[in-house]
């Protein structure tokens, strides 16, 4: 599989570190910066990650600002794109199972290198069931047009 990857300078640690673990269990990287912690506007990095995922050069999307939540904001801009922050493992399986989440959003400031990289297997790990949740995400989707 193959994810898109991207931060801000608040981020970025915590993107080389998920982008490390990553590459270690075998997945193909896209990384879309930043390359360094020089500070950067988030949007940028947000949408860029939204249009890879959204236009198939990567299957989904991993984007880290200080929070999640101002990359998350920019991402989900970009139709299509379902980006969920998540802090905890709950969160990370249910935006799979029910809502489909293409990406996700860690805060690198709020979360532990430990805490996300469990949080980012538990995400990759489950899959969307689909069902009675597929007309919520139909409709999610028909918003971003």
């Amino acid at each position: 599989m193959k994810l898109a990857l991207a931060s801000d300078h608040g981020g970025f640690k915590l993107k080389e570190a998920v982008k490390a673990h990553l590459i270690e269990k075998g997945y193909e990287i896209l990384d879309l910066g930043t390359n360094s912690e020089d500070s950067v506007d988030y949007p940028k990095f947000g949408q860029a990650c939204g249009q890879a995922v959204a236009g198939g050069q990567a299957e989904r999307g991993i984007v880290c600002c200080g929070t999640g939540i101002g990359i998350s904001i920019a991402a989900n801009k970009v139709p299509g794109i379902r980006c969920a922050v998540i802090t905890n493992p709950f969160m990370a399986e249910m935006c799979r199972k029910h809502n489909d989440a293409n990406i996700i959003a860690l805060g690198g400031r709020v979360l532990s290198e430990e805490e996300a990289l469990g949080l980012v297997d538990i995400w990759l790990e489950n899959e969307f069931e689909g069902g009675r949740h597929q007309r919520r995400v139909d409709m999610l989707n028909e918003m971003g047009k």
